[in-house]
């Protein structure tokens, strides 16, 4: 294959040194055909692929590395290739006509979105025919749905590369099984299994294993294997493997009282919804769409009830707690994140917590206003609050300005609640950080609390994380008991 020439190469030296555990990171990988970095959140993952690229380019492993990233981290990763590079990458975008041209040139550096490679899928085949390619996948978890045509193209082109390289620091984002796609990507099957849905039997996390112990040791057995058939091209440290000082961080759970007409709601909508179930049957499937949507409502009450019912005029239980937590927290100057996962909320607490200076971010405000908000943030002293939704701002982002963060509410990704309370906790804190889990005593509140724990827990043990000794001591599955009395399921 004839390789591209430049009448002047870039310059491809590191602008800024690496820790010793990202250089370690980056030897162990550097002469890998595929490999994935599961680098915990925080532990600068961008500056080791950063490296990756260099390497590969002064080695003329490949012609061109491509970076591929979710659309909202675009301007992000402009950013940090400046900051660390003496390269400007080209972009590819939804413009076919400006991507004919950055298909016909002889860049060394091409960064685009994940929906980019299926728009232009047979302009991607083309191209990586006549081109030694490197593709380097940020938040990898992006394709872990084996069945996203985003991820079916990714299937696609994956032989094409020269080079792959994937990145997250939550590869299992949400179910153990989240982590198959991902890892075929890489090798076509090779160490988990060619077929989703042998592999998703052996590793799904639910309902129905809290009555059958021996269902119990076989999902721990099996989960407890998967690392090691990965480990031979995978490299993961976590901020307890003390590679780098970072400061602690606690968690606190606040548990709030009903306001009575929120309590009266919720109660209406828990009897409703056992109606309905009995009505048309107990689900045998734990991701029914249906019961997902009924108990994102009792979610939704639990938070602030204004979310379904306009006619609320109440203060719900969770909010004189808020104020009072993020009162102290002003009153020392500092700052903090306030993270609910619904827009017409984080309008809400954005104006309730106005006299802080409070800026909000979500997904139904365009970029530029996101951008404006968090740079006010991030550099104006008088604005102590961000109040945003896991949707907008829990990738990508460095907000050490902050060493609090409140979950106003949360639902049921794992992913969501890992990413966004890692926004503090992460390479250039120096303060100790402090995370505020608000849970409506007696609510699905303490449901989805023992679900997250119970996620991450399986993460743990399928990332390596812990001993199956520890897990086993920390594990409970009775969340699916406590669903089922929630749903008032026999």
């Amino acid at each position: 294959m004839q390789r591209i020439n430049l009448k002047k190469e870039p310059c491809l030296d590191a602008k800024h040194q690496s820790f010793a555990y990202q250089i370690k990171a980056l030897k162990a990988i550097q002469d890998a055909e595929y490999a994935a970095v599961f680098h915990e959140q925080g532990l600068g993952k961008s500056k080791i692929a950063i490296d990756l690229m260099l390497y590969w380019l002064e080695r003329k492993e490949v012609d061109t590395v491509l970076f591929v990233v979710k659309k909202g981290l675009i301007a992000n990763w402009q950013s940090e290739l400046i900051k660390h590079t003496h390269m400007t990458p080209k972009v590819l975008t939804q413009s076919r006509n400006a991507n004919f041209f950055v298909f016909n040139s002889p860049a060394r550096l091409m960064l685009a979105h994940y929906e980019v490679l299926k728009s232009e899928q047979e302009r991607f085949q083309l191209f990586l025919k006549s081109r030694n390619v490197g593709a380097i996948l940020d938040e990898s978890t992006k394709i872990k749905n084996p069945t996203s045509a985003i991820t079916k193209s990714l299937f696609l082109l994956a032989p094409l590369f020269k080079k792959r390289i994937i990145m997250t620091g939550t590869p299992i984002a949400n179910r153990p099984f989240d982590i198959w796609a991902q890892i075929y990507f890489l090798d076509q099957g090779k160490s988990l299994g060619e077929t989703f849905p042998e592999f998703k039997r052996h590793a799904n996390l639910t309902n129905s294993l809290s009555e059958n112990r021996q269902e119990q040791d076989e999902f721990e057995r099996y989960l407890g294997e998967i690392f090691g058939r990965i480990s031979g091209f995978t490299v993961r440290e976590t901020k307890n493997s003390n590679v780098i000082a970072l400061p602690n961080k606690t968690i606190r759970k606040v548990v709030c009282e009903w306001e009575r007409n929120q309590y009266v709601l919720y109660a209406q909508i828990q009897k409703e919804m056992r109606a309905t179930v009995i009505k048309n049957g107990v689900p045998t499937q734990d991701d029914s769409d249906e019961i997902l949507k009924r108990m994102l409502r009792l979610v939704q009450v639990a938070s602030n009830p204004k979310l379904i019912d306009e006619g609320y005029t109440g203060a719900p239980g969770k909010v004189e707690h808020l104020m009072d937590i993020v009162e102290d927290i002003c009153r020392k100057n500092q700052k903090c994140i306030v993270w609910t996962s619904f827009t017409q909320n984080a309008d809400w607490l954005s104006q309730e917590l106005t006299r802080y200076g409070t800026k909000k971010v979500h997904g139904k405000m365009n970029m530029d206003r996101r951008d404006a908000g968090i740079n006010a943030f991030l550099h104006q002293d008088n604005v102590r609050v961000l109040v945003t939704t896991p949707g907008a701002a829990k990738e990508g982002l460095t907000l050490t300005v902050a060493n609090h963060v409140l979950f106003y509410d949360r639902t049921f990704s794992l992913d969501d609640y890992l990413q966004a309370q890692d926004r503090i906790h992460r390479i250039s804190q120096t303060r100790e950080c402090f995370v505020y889990d608000f849970i409506m005593k007696e609510s699905i509140d303490e449901w989805v609390d023992l679900l997250l724990e119970c996620k991450m827990l399986a993460a743990q043990l399928t990332q390596r994380d812990i001993s199956i000794g520890y897990y086993k001591n920390r594990m409970s599955y009775d969340f699916g008991t406590i669903i089922r009395n929630i749903l008032n399921i026999k």
